[in-house]
């Protein structure tokens, strides 16, 4: 092929591979990859290091979302290099995130925070508003993960206000989530479950059905700690049903553990059990090892 049907190749897998991907199933995301590694090997080719960069990077953030991250951060550390020698800022701060959310999932969270404030740093620098808000809801999420509530709710406080101001519909609807989980840890159920209604009318607003699944999974907890039980199962089946649809196998294996530990409850034994294995399997597949352990204790 000549370089102008290589190029026209490569821009038309990349394009296939976007449409794949924004249809949000578990089989259009695998599709959407097989696209972009056709494009990416296409770019390579045309020595565009700017579209292999961004090849990679879509590859790597699908892979995360589907739960394998140790293919994510092979796809996102092939990535960070170009964007930083092409000396797109935005970009290099986006992968930073990105692999920071990796390292965050796979518990390693000292590691997390590294990139994320790596990524703050270029952002303010840059005076990149959205992206700043980004980094300061990972950081919040990292200190709530390690028990630093305060410190969790100012840098989420921080992120709320930079996503309203900016209008991020999307973005409030994660920090709000969040915040949600830090005042359900302090056992102010009730302050928790509004702030979690707040994410789940966004979230359905915009469409967002992966994060959907997530809202209603946390939901779900919430009821289960507040004794409904009836309802807790109405919400995590709802969940299991979105991350079942969207690909989200990390999620999956998240409520169907919770599901466990609401049967357990109901001193219902043997569905427990079912629930807890079906998790376990999952679990394993993506290379939880603290979900795992969890669910292993369970």
């Amino acid at each position: 092929m000549s370089i102008r049907q290589n190029r026209l190749a490569a821009e038309q897998a990349f394009a296939e591979a976007m449409e794949f991907y924004r249809q949000r199933t578990a089989q259009s995301q695998h599709q959407a990859i097989q696209k972009w590694q056709e494009s990416l090997h296409l770019w390579r080719e045309l020595g565009d290091r700017h579209q292999e960069a961004e090849s990679l990077t879509w590859i790597g953030f699908v892979y995360s979302n589907l739960g394998n991250r140790q293919q994510a951060q092979e796809y996102f550390n092939q990535a960070l290099p170009l964007w930083q020698a092409l000396g797109e800022r935005e970009w290099e701060a986006r992968t930073l995130n990105n692999i920071g959310l990796v390292y965050s999932s796979l518990g390693e969270k000292n590691q997390a925070l590294d990139y994320y404030n790596q990524a703050l740093r270029l952002m303010q620098e840059e005076g990149n508003r959205a992206e700043e808000a980004v980094s300061l809801n990972n950081i919040g999420k990292v200190y709530s993960d390690l028990g630093n509530k305060n410190d969790a709710l100012d840098y989420y406080n921080r992120a709320l206000v930079i996503r309203q101001e900016q209008n991020d519909r999307r973005g409030e609807a994660v920090t709000l989530n969040n915040i949600a989980g830090v005042f359900s840890d302090l056992g102010n159920k009730k302050e928790a479950l509004e702030y979690y209604n707040q994410a789940l009318g966004i979230r359905r607003e915009v469409g967002d059905r992966r994060g959907e699944g997530v809202t209603l999974n946390n939901i779900g907890l919430v009821y289960s700690d507040l004794g409904e039980k009836q309802r807790s199962q109405e919400s995590y089946q709802e969940a299991l049903h979105i991350r079942q649809e969207v690909g989200d196998r990390a999620g999956v294996a998240e409520t169907l553990n919770n599901i466990g530990l609401l049967y357990f409850d109901l001193g219902e034994f043997q569905q427990a059990l079912n629930s807890y294995k079906q998790a376990l399997e999952l679990m394993r597949a993506v290379g939880n090892r603290r979900g795992e352990a969890v669910t292993l204790n369970n």
